[in-house]
């Protein structure tokens, strides 16, 4: 049993009037899942200061309030407060060292495994989720963009990377649960937000570094700087070689990395890529061993095959057998709003997460081949982000796709009709274009577009069931949105 007076003694903190018997079991960052056996941490998010909800936290029965110095609450945010108020002689980021201590430091009673970059993240750590639980029959759970939890029965998260509290305190569940490995996706703003603090990895992940959160970081170094700190955490580093990141990376992590390519001249490379709609094949080599295997998947795409090449490489850092991984793929799902067919007819309409110019043409490099028709691409730009990607986002639509009708992503605090004039800036009007602010409408006029052999890729928010407008998220599932329409238009 932890007491108050153990986590006095950890921070190093004095406090009077505590009742230093009462037990504790976990922090907790937002005050309405306070209780008894509650210290309430308030952090402060882009748009609130956390110490508004001490009282909130009082009144649902936190024992008390754990404050850094650099956080103090004013005399209004005290009124009233009769709960003992825990100062730390520390910053913030100290906040992740407590939670890894009071959750008997998770990482260390499990194999975790990190996978950053800016795209892929998701894809990869399904893949190897899913892998691990099919083959070894272990509990494997999963933290990101898609959700944390055990698949296929994921939370909601409003960050791809937990904050430290709440990601200690999941790692921590999952290892009461039984679990014998965690892959998690790691964002930059994350790493330099110090979420993953207290963290150990077994393997660490790269899989690129493109244009992304330059409205965070500032400068494309500052951005791969913070992911790079993610391989100073890690036993082994899978590095993706075909990015000039990942090969300053590969250098610079020599003595722990293991790398991959689909282009030759790494551990594991890809040979004889065979693709098509719906998935694609190639020859696995991996040169440490002198061995090769087929594989067989059901996504298709260039940066699948680097995604798979990284999850094959991950698995097989662990200790599994590559030969057994790469006959596995063809047994996987695929990845819940990455490229998935949400409609087909005379027609196809296809979901899929891509938010950057990188993204957008990876996307539709791979499906301007396969598509018989037209491709039209429905795409947005988010609020609250990186305001100078939006014309590079066009211009990758427009260089890659037929027709274009640009549209709301989440708008967040921004005006809609805003981004969209920023997104239009990148297009040159080579190619048809409309733009529908309202995303449902911009989703219909594509519908009734569409002929005969034509895809539509609906861009942006993938696996999201919702949209971003001010601080409400409201119900937005494109996936029952395409569904309603075409059930009216056949009717």
């Amino acid at each position: 049993m932890v007491t108050l007076k153990d986590l006095c003694d950890f921070v190093g903190a004095k406090a009077d009037q505590i009742n230093f018997d009462a037990e504790i079991r976990c922090l907790q960052t937002d005050s309405r899942l306070c209780d008894e056996f509650s210290v309430f941490v308030p952090l402060n998010g882009a748009h609130v200061n956390g110490c508004d909800f001490i009282k909130n936290a009082q009144e649902h029965g936190a024992v008390a309030v754990l404050i850094s110095n650099d956080n103090k609450p004013n005399d209004m945010q005290l009124q009233d407060i009769s709960i003992p108020l825990i100062y730390m002689d520390k910053n913030a980021y100290f906040y992740a060292a407590v939670a890894t201590w009071l959750n008997d430091y998770p990482s260390k009673k499990l194999k975790l495994i990190g996978i950053t970059g800016t795209n892929g993240k998701s894809t990869i750590t399904s893949l190897i989720s899913q892998w691990l639980t099919l083959v070894s029959g272990a509990k494997v759970g999963l933290l990101g963009t898609l959700g944390y939890g055990f698949l296929p029965n994921l939370h909601k998260s409003a960050n791809t990377t937990l904050d430290a509290i709440n990601l200690q305190r999941v790692l921590g569940e999952m290892v009461k649960d039984g679990a014998r490995y965690a892959v998690m996706e790691v964002s930059s703003i994350g790493v330099c937000e110090g979420r993953i603090q207290g963290c150990e990895f077994a393997a660490g992940g790269f899989t690129n570094l493109t244009r992304d959160h330059l409205d965070y970081h500032g400068t494309m170094e500052n951005y791969f700087q913070a992911k790079r700190r993610v391989f100073t955490m890690c036993k082994t580093a899978v590095i993706n070689i075909d990015d000039e990141y990942g090969k300053r990376l590969a250098q610079e992590f020599s003595d722990i990395a293991v790398t991959y390519s689909t282009e030759g001249d790494a551990d594991y490379h890809a040979e004889f890529i065979r693709m098509n709609a719906t998935g694609c094949s190639y020859m696995l080599v991996n040169e440490r061993e002198k061995t090769a295997c087929r594989v067989d998947m059901n996504m298709t795409g260039l940066y699948n095959v680097q995604n798979s090449l990284c999850a094959i490489a991950m698995v097989t850092a662990l200790g599994f057998d590559m030969t057994e991984c790469a006959k596995a793929l063809s047994d996987l799902d695929g990845v819940d709003g990455r490229m998935n067919v949400v409609y087909r007819g005379d027609f196809t309409v296809i979901t899929d997460y891509a938010h950057t110019d990188d993204a957008l043409i990876k996307v539709l490099s791979t499906l301007k081949p396969l598509t018989k028709g037209r491709l039209i691409c429905v795409f947005g730009a988010a609020g609250d982000r990186d305001k100078e990607k939006r014309p590079m986002m066009a211009k990758a639509a427009e260089d890659n796709a037929d027709i274009l009708v640009i549209t709301s992503d989440n708008p967040a605090h921004e005006n809609p009709d805003e981004i969209i004039r920023e997104v239009m800036t990148g297009i040159s009007g080579k190619k048809p274009c409309r733009c529908i602010t309202d995303r449902r409408e911009a989703i219909a006029y594509a519908l009734d577009t569409a002929r005969k052999d034509d895809v539509i890729i609906l861009c942006g928010k993938g696996h999201e069931t919702y949209q971003i407008i001010g601080d409400e998220y409201l119900p937005f599932s494109e996936k029952e949105i395409v569904k309603d329409i075409m059930k009216r238009k056949e009717n």
